[in-house]
This record gives structure tokens, sequence and C-alpha cells, in this order.
């Protein structure tokens, strides 16, 4: 039993850890098999201008810096009060972590600020997925907005990109679809409301309620309304981030000066979705994602690949410089602590 039981946890550890990184070098290799590499980098070396890249660097820190003052306000709830730099810490290290273990991140800044305020882990877990429900909260908002914003252009490239696709807009076009939609969100409604002696649907509605608890609590504790202001400069940050590398390169410069801020907008929603695909960082599943974004504006394969790359590039190079930091900052705090403690 105790064989059969470690390598089940050895099977579960491959297929969280394997399944990501088999994602992204599976996406990577039909990137780069699907284009002209050479002209990807001789876009690149020609085109770009860094200065626009430096700025959205820039921009990233500050979004970090507000989601670590923004988790403090919650951990402050609890009674938590950590100081600013190990917030800072925390947040640049879980991205340095997701980096290499998909996931692991959240767990890791979870048992980090556990550790270091001497905490319980399920409280402190608790309040991170709490932030984690409001961003897919965000995301869906954002994402309702931007199909107002840019739903025809959307559906214009879908109808003229083969049968495949003109197929999809008419079903995303039917009013029977749409109808069917509203009656699934009032029968989920009914099921997670309604009084039944069903053990399977009384611990739906127990997961459903406790999840909410978790994000509701929120709205009524101390400083909600600093919460609520940077939960908006967060993601008006992660907007700016992909606004202004539309400026480093002088074909998204110009989508933008005909288009204005939508086609970034229709990127930035459809990466922040793929974020949600199992990949390392991202890396894979986004460049797809600001592909199809640009495809939809007219802009080709493989200036819209060299413009994908470079901005991941930049932002995961960012990303490990940050956890390189990171980790040499807190080994130097533990040490302090120790003497402190002597």
């Amino acid at each position: 039993m105790p064989d059969r039981k470690k390598k089940s946890q050895w099977l579960g550890k491959l297929l969280k850890y394997g399944i990501p990184l088999v994602v992204s070098a599976g996406l990577c290799y039909l990137l780069f098999t699907g284009i002209d590499f050479r002209q990807m980098l001789d876009i690149v070396r020609t085109q770009c201008n860094y200065s626009w890249l430096l700025l959205m660097a820039a921009i990233a820190i500050i979004s970090h810096v507000f989601r670590a003052m923004r988790w403090g306000i919650q951990l402050k709830a609890l009674q938590i009060n950590p100081p600013f730099y190990a917030l800072v810490y925390s947040i640049f290290g879980t991205y340095a972590v997701n980096l290499v273990f998909p996931r692991l991140g959240e767990i890791w800044r979870t048992g980090y600020i556990a550790q270091r305020q001497d905490a319980q882990f399920t409280t402190v877990f608790g309040s991170m997925v709490a932030d984690r429900l409001a961003d897919t909260v965000t995301v869906f908002l954002i994402l309702c907005l931007t199909l107002l914003i840019a739903s025809g252009p959307i559906l214009d490239y879908l109808a003229q990109n083969g049968d495949y696709f003109a197929g999809l807009v008419a079903f995303l076009r039917s009013p029977w679809v749409w109808a069917a939609v509203i009656l699934c969100l009032i029968a989920a409604w009914l099921l997670l409301t309604v009084r039944t002696k069903s053990r399977w649907i009384n611990t739906l509605q127990k997961v459903a309620k406790d999840l909410w608890g978790g994000f509701a609590v929120i709205f009524h504790m101390p400083g909600t309304a600093r919460w609520l202001l940077f939960t908006a400069g967060i993601w008006g940050c992660y907007f700016l981030q992909m606004y202004v590398a539309f400026f480093a390169f002088p074909f998204t410069a110009e989508l933008t000066a005909t288009q204005g801020a939508a086609p970034a907008l229709v990127a930035f929603v459809l990466s922040s979705i793929s974020m949600a695909v199992p990949s390392n960082g991202g890396i894979g599943p986004w460049q797809w994602a600001v592909i199809f974004a640009l495809g939809i504006y007219g802009i080709g394969s493989v200036q819209a690949a060299a413009f994908a790359n470079m901005v991941l590039g930049c932002n995961t190079l960012l990303l490990v410089i940050l956890g390189i930091i990171t980790f040499a900052g807190i080994a130097l705090d533990r040490r302090r602590t120790a003497r402190v403690n002597k």
C-alpha cells in the first residue's frame, strides 16, 4: 500500500508539472515551425523600439506593488500584518515560481507569509483564494466590456476565415444559444439555492457558499474602498502594459493610431484568458492568444509573432530578475531575523 501511494503521488506530480511543460513546449514548437523564424528575428532587430518595452516593464513592477498592497489589506483584516517589503517579495516570488512550477507560486507565497508571520496556513490561503477569485470576476467584467466594444471586428474576422469560423459566428449569433445560456444560468441559480436532501447538491451548495463567503468578506472588511482602488490600479496597469507595448513596433503603433485602444484591449483580454491554460508562465498559450488578437485586425502572423514573443520575452526576463532579487532579499531578511533572535 505505501508503495502504491508513493507511486500515485509521483504520478500526480508528474501530471501537475509535466502537462504544463508539454503544453508550453508543444505550442511553442507549433508557433516557431509555422512561421519564418529569420523574418521574425529581422522584424525584432530592425523595427522594435525598446524604450516602450522598458516603460512596459516599469508599469509591470507598479502592478505587482499594487497587488502586494491589495493583499496586505486582506491580511490586515485577518490580524496578519507583514511588512510592506515582505508583501512585495511574496508577489514577485509568486510569478517567478510559476515560471518553473505552474500554480505553485500561490502556494509558495501563502507558505512564505504564514511562516514569516507565524500565522495559520489555511487562514492565509483563504485570503489568497479570495484574491484570485476577485481577479476572475474582474477578467469576466473586462471580457464583457471588450465584447461590447470590439464585437464587430471579432465577428467579421471569424466570418471571413473559413467555414469553421463562419459556423461558429452563426452559432454565437443564434438567439437560441443565448436563450440556452440564460436558462443554464437560471438552472445554476436554482441548483445553488433550492433546499434538497440530495447529498451531492448540498455539497455543491456548501462549496459555492464557502467560495462566495471568502470573496464577499472583501466588501465587509476595513479598507474596502482602497482594496477596490488597488484592484482598478492592478488591472489598469495590466492593460497599460499591452497598450504601451503596441508602440514598440510600427505596425501595432499604426493600428493604435487608426483603431484606438480597442486592438490592445482585445489582445489584453485574450492573453489574460490564455493564462488559465496550464503552462509555464503563460509561455505558448499567451503568444497564440496575442497572435490571434492581432490577426483580427489584419496583422500578419510573422509580425504578430515578433510582437508576441518580444513582449512575453521581456516580461519573462523581468520576472526572472525580480525572482532573483526576491529570493536574495528573503535570505538576507532571514539572516537578519536570526541575528536579532540571538
